[in-house]
This record gives C-alpha cells, structure tokens and sequence, in this order.
C-alpha cells in the first residue's frame, strides 16, 4: 500500500507543478504580449481635470466619461508641461519637454524633422497609424503631422461673414473621419490620435447644452462625442480589446487668478488635465492612481505596452506598473512653463515645478503654493516654507539649467491674426534676456486679456467695441507695441487709414526691430495714396526684415504695389523678382505681370499670367496672393466669362473677406445674370464684414445701378450712423 500511495502522491505533485507551470507560463506569455487592439489617444483641448464629475465636480454630466473611467485607470494628478496647444502636444506625442523639442509657443515653432513622433515608433511595429485633429493651431505644416501614414487636418474653409470661420471643426466632423479610418484601416493593430478642439474657447455649446454653463456645456458635448465613439467601437467589437487613453493638451483659466483663457500662467486651472487609461486586458477597472504623472510619460506607457523599443531620448517613464496595480511610484517633480508673455510681449518667462503637494511658480519673483491646503492656490507660502521653496528651486534650477531658448521664426501676418483669433494674441520676437517688463504680474494679466476682448469683439463683428476697448487701453499703457499694432488693424478694417497709420508709427516706435509694423503703415499708405510715404515705410520695412524672408518677400511684393499705381513697370518688375528671391513659393513676377498686361487692356495676356501664378500658388502651397483671384475674375467678367469669375471672386473672398471691391464684383456680376437676392445677400454681408466708409459708397451706387433707390437711402442712412453723422468718403485699394 505504501507504493502506490507514494506513486500516487509523486504523480499528484508533477501535475499540480505542470498546472502551475501553465498557469504562470499563460500569466507571463499574457504579461509580455503586446496589445492585440487599437491604440486610441483621445486628446481634449482645454479641458480642465476638475471641471469633470469623475474628478469630484457635479456641475456638468458626462456618462460618458464616467463609463470610460470605470472600465479604465483615473490618474487623479496628472500635468501638462505648457498651457499651449502646439507646444503641448508635442511633448505629448514625443515625449519630450518643450526645451528638448524646441517648441515652445503655437507661433513661431513646429516640430523638427528629426524628432520621432509616437506614430513613427509604432509604425516600426507594424502599426496602421492615423492623425486627427480639429484646430488651426495644430495644422500639418506644424510638424505634428510626422511620421502619421494618414494625417487630417482641414479646417473649413473661411466664409465671409462667419465671425471665426476656418480655425476650427467641429469634433462631430473630427469622429467621422476617425472612424471612417478605422473602418478602412482592415487591422486591430492600428493607433489613432483624435484631438477634439471643444472646450476652447469661444465657449458656445450646441443649444441643447444650454442648462449648463457655457464652458461646462461644451464638454457636456464632448462627452455627447466620445460617447458616440465608444458606440461605434463597442459596434465593431473593438471596444474591449482597444487602449484608450484620455486626456488633454492643457486646461483653461475661466478667471481664476485673472485669466479667462489660457497660454499666459502656469498655475493648477492651466496645467492640471485629466488622465484616463482604459487598458485592453481590462483589469484595473475603476481604480484611481494618486501618483504624480506627466504628459511625457504617455509615449513610454503605449510603447511599452506594444513592446516597442523605448529609446534614450524620452524624458518620461512607462506608467503600466501602475496599471498593473503598482502600490510604489517613485515621486518626482513635473516641469511647466510659459513662453508667451516673453514672446509677444519681452516679459518674464514663467516656470513652475510641482511634486503634487507644492506648487512653485517663477516669473517675477517665485511663488510657493501647498495644493493640499489651499487648491486654488490663492496664498503665496514661500516665506512661510524656506525648506519645501529651496527644495523646488533647486529641482527647477536643474531642470532648466541647459535649457538655450529657441528664437521663433518670423510668422506671417495670416497667421499671426488667425492664431489671435484663437487668443494667442500678439506678434512673437525674440526674447530679450536683459528687458525689464514695465507693468507688474496684474496689468500684464489686465493687458492680455484687454487685448483678448478686443479681438473677441471684432470677430463678433462689434468693430466699434473692440476699437473702443484697444483705445482706452493704449492710454492706459502707451508703451505696448501689440496694442498700437491691433489698434492700426481695427482702423483699417473700419477705413480709419489715417488712425491707422498713426497706430503702427506709434508700435514702430516701440519695437524699431519689427517689420510687420512699417509693411501695415505701407499698405494703409497706399489705400491713402499717399506713395511717397508708402514707399519708405516699406523700405523701413524691408529694412526691418533682415533674416526674415518672409517679410523680405512681403515688402518687395508691397514695392511691386507701388510701383504699379506710380506707373513705373520697371521698378514693378524688379521688385515683384526680388520678392521671388526671397521667398521662391511666391510667384509675385506672373501677379506683377498680369497687372500690368490688366491695366493695359490686354485682358487674354492677363489671365495667363494670372493662371500661371495660381498655378504655382497651388504647387507650392505658397500663401495666397490679395486681389490675384479679384483681376482674374474682373478680366474674366470683361471678358463675358461669368462662371469662370464668380469662382474666382468667391476664391478671393474665402481668403480675403474684406476685399470690398470683390464684393461689388460679385453682386454687381449676380445682378447682371439675374440672380438679385444673391445680389442683396452678398452686398449685406459686405457691410456686416466690413463696416467702412468705402463699403458703404459701393453699397449705395450698386443699389441705385441695380434699380432699388430705398435700399441705397437705407444704405446711406446706415452709413452716417456708422460714422457718428460725419460725411463718409470712399477710399480706393489697390
């Protein structure tokens, strides 16, 4: 009996060790496999971490979120490293800071070519990679696009008329080309990066939102979006085998400590962002992670979930220990900072540095902050605390001890005023090490956001208000370049060429260095007629621009200009070549050449010159051309080619909707081929744009010519309201 009962207890234990065997083979096998789904990072713009009931906020509903969170990890203190959409998620998708990618501000940088992206490193695993994004600031030419095999990033076309128009689409949009991607990806190893541009600012929630407050509305819809998503995945089975990783690229002020937007300070409404990580395996589900973790650490976590290589480069760590339920992290401090002040403005540079518990903030002076006690950071400590203020000094001291910060590269006009239009408001410079702001932390707060409501009012097509609001600020601080330069803007869009021209001498004056100032008083110059003066305030320009091709090409283009209104076709030829020098794209020489073949009469000439140089444009992705797309339909109606102009007209309007002269064209062009509503629509949308005395006349003569005498009264009447009862007069563009 012993035998066999040996015999069977040995048999007993090799198959109890086998089984364990298997089972710790099918553990480590299930541990070290990558994931067999998609790869989903879901980035929200300025969504604040503690504006979501996940993170302890009742005051918006977001089930959908909630679910997200309860299948996934909820990271409770998670950072980005800039309050800027570019800059962060740069470091988001390479994990990297902002002084090791160089991209520190939405103008003036883009990613360099030999960073890697996440979408390349995946890509070496084999993954099906694709971009997704819904905002101007993050526009394929940024570099953000690198290393996607499929990047989209149109935005809609400006239209006249719609203040805003063409800087952002609407995340609906956004989720339809996501997941029609997927759905012709054909592979489960895919990852996608989708940004929604909701809840930055302006805030306008779709009308069933309206419950809510406006900012927490639009992440209502939000939710309503990543909602429909995980439908759309839980539809094709994807759902439980996908990574999602939620998060955003910064937060928003909504007031506190004075900013109602973001970009400027680097405190917790800035840079705390929620993090959710719903792994594949599904484990984990529901439990909350109280380290401190950082934008950079996301590339390391899905690369090391995939098992791709991590190389040397990433300043971040893999967060999957905590994933996988990790109960020590090694604490660490996060780096954030803020360019933009000393960018647009030659103020100080803010950085900060947190462990979670202490927040220290350096502009000025440094700032210290305990989280845990006063959250919304309203009491400076640093007297109070000297060790917990040396400690973070010494972490930011080392942290940016290497740090050589970039100069911006020059940026063109369009772009400074659509990235104003977004909020990031002024014209980035170089930074000035030795500059000493003249306005304490508060007015530069009160500046920027002055500046921000002048702009808001303006696309709100309240022009009145907005140049109202610049001139009270302008008496209140003479000594702000950005504010005289805007101010310039506003009075040329109302016809106000002689305020205008003043308001750039006055920014010319503060900033000698900056040609964008002498190149706008050129222009208005030009409308006045006043040539002589134009000319030398495009040479101070060009003067201005060295290094700078962009605005090298743009005054020599200006020159052109002149030259043609002054009848000197030489000098127009010359300059229109050495604005093709410098800047090859620009195909100024074919523009320069129709014109004059235009002004000649010799209308066949001109609009093969004028095709030459669209085609060009449309190769190169050079910047458009003003009132290129305006002579060729003006030839092309002259012509008696009234389709092919009104292509043409409505081109020059989707890139210049305060062209008033293509305006007249084109309702003078729907009138004559009997479309008179057309007609009515498009000179009303001209006064609505563009609210000048030369709008007005043209308004008026064109509702005379086409037989509506009442109209053109109204028109009138409407005109010397507009102008407080003074007599209006029309100026000409050229």
């Amino acid at each position: 009996m012993a035998r066999p009962l040996r015999y069977t207890v040995i048999v007993g234990l090799v198959s109890l060790g086998t089984a364990l065997s298997a089972v710790g083979g099918w553990r480590y096998a299930r541990a070290s496999a990558p994931v067999s789904g998609p790869i989903v990072l879901l980035s929200v713009d300025a969504l604040r971490a503690d504006h979501l009931p996940v993170y302890g906020n009742p005051a918006t509903r977001t089930p959908a979120i909630d679910a997200l969170a309860r299948d996934g990890i909820v990271f409770e203190r998670a950072y980005s490293h800039t309050p800027q959409t570019l800059p962060a998620h740069a470091s988001l998708l390479t994990g990297r800071l902002p002084s090791e990618t160089g991209v520190r501000d939405n103008a003036g940088f883009a990613v360099k070519r030999d960073e890697r992206l996440l979408a390349e490193m995946l890509a070496d695993r084999g993954y099906a990679t694709a971009g997704v994004v819904s905002s101007y600031s993050l526009r394929p030419s940024t570099g953000i696009a690198q290393g996607f095999a499929f990047f989209d990033g149109r935005m809609p076309d400006v239209s006249p008329g719609e203040p805003g128009s063409g800087l952002a689409r609407d995340g609906a949009q956004s989720v339809a080309i996501a997941e029609a991607w997927l759905e012709k990806a054909g592979t489960e190893r895919a990852f996608l990066f989708l940004h929604l541009h909701e809840p930055h600012a302006p805030h306008t929630p779709p009308a069933r939102f309206e419950a809510f407050e406006p900012y927490d509305g639009e992440i209502a819809y939000v939710d309503e979006l990543v909602g429909g998503f995980v439908k759309y995945l839980k539809a094709h089975q994807l759902y439980d085998q996908s990574t999602i990783i939620l998060t955003a690229d910064h937060g928003e002020g909504l007031g506190d400590h004075g900013e109602s937007g973001h970009g400027m300070l680097a405190y917790e409404e800035a840079l705390r962002i929620p993090l959710i990580i719903k792994p594949a395996a599904g484990e984990g589900a529901g439990r909350r992670v109280n380290a401190v973790v950082q934008h950079v650490d996301i590339v390391p976590t899905v690369l090391d979930l995939a098992k791709a290589p991590l190389h040397d480069r990433l300043s971040g760590r893999s967060l999957k220990p905590l994933l996988e339920g990790a109960a020590e992290f090694p604490a660490r401090v996060v780096y954030s900072e803020s360019f933009f002040n000393a960018y647009r403005f030659g103020w100080s540079r803010v950085r900060s540095v947190t462990d979670g518990r202490y927040r220290l903030v350096r502009a000025e002076h440094d700032e210290l902050y305990d989280l845990d006690n006063d959250p919304a950071e309203e009491r400076n400590i640093a007297t109070e605390r000297p060790a917990e203020l040396n400690r973070l000094r010494a972490a930011l001291d080392q942290i940016v001890a290497d740090d050589h910060v970039a100069e911006p590269t020059p940026q063109p006009e369009d772009v400074t005023e659509k990235l104003a239009a977004l909020g990031y408001v002024g014209e980035v410079a170089p930074i000035d090490p030795d500059a000493v702001a003249m306005v304490d932390g508060s007015q530069q707060i009160e500046i920027v956001e002055t500046l921000r409501a002048a702009l808001a009012s303006a696309v709100n097509r309240q022009l009145p208000e907005a140049i109202q609001i610049l001139d009270g600020l302008v008496r209140r601080y003479p000594l702000i370049a950005a504010a005289w330069h805007q101010l310039g803007d506003f009075d040329a869009t109302a016809g106000r060429m002689d305020r205008a021209v003043e308001a750039y001498r006055r920014a010319s004056a503060l900033r000698p260095g900056a040609p964008a100032d002498h190149l706008a008083a050129a222009r208005a110059l030009l409308r006045l007629r006043r040539l002589d003066e134009a000319r030398q305030q495009a040479e101070r320009g060009l003067q201005a621009a060295a290094g700078d091709r962009e605005s090298q090409a743009s005054a020599h283009e200006l020159l052109a200009r002149i030259a043609l209104v002054r009848r000197d076709s030489a000098e127009a030829r010359e300059q229109a070549g050495l604005a093709r020098e410098a800047d090859p794209k620009l195909p100024a020489p074919a523009f320069i050449e129709g014109r004059l073949l235009y002004d000649a009469g010799q209308l066949e000439g001109a609009l093969r010159s004028f095709d030459e140089a669209l085609s060009d444009i449309e190769k190169s992705g050079a910047r458009a051309i003003a009132d290129l797309h305006y002579y060729a339909g003006d030839a092309l109606i002259r012509l008696e080619r009234p389709a092919e102009a009104e292509y043409h007209l409505l081109q020059e309007l989707r890139a210049f909707p305060h062209n008033v002269r293509a305006s007249g064209a084109l309702a003078a062009l729907y009138n004559e081929t009997g479309r008179p509503d057309e007609a009515g629509e498009v000179l009303t949308t001209m006064i609505r744009v563009s609210p000048t005395p030369e709008a007005y006349v043209l308004a008026a003569r064109l509702w005379t010519s086409f037989g509506n005498p009442s109209q053109a009264a109204a028109t009138r009447a409407d005109a010397a309201r507009a102008s407080g009862g003074r007599r209006t007069s029309a100026t000409t563009a050229q």
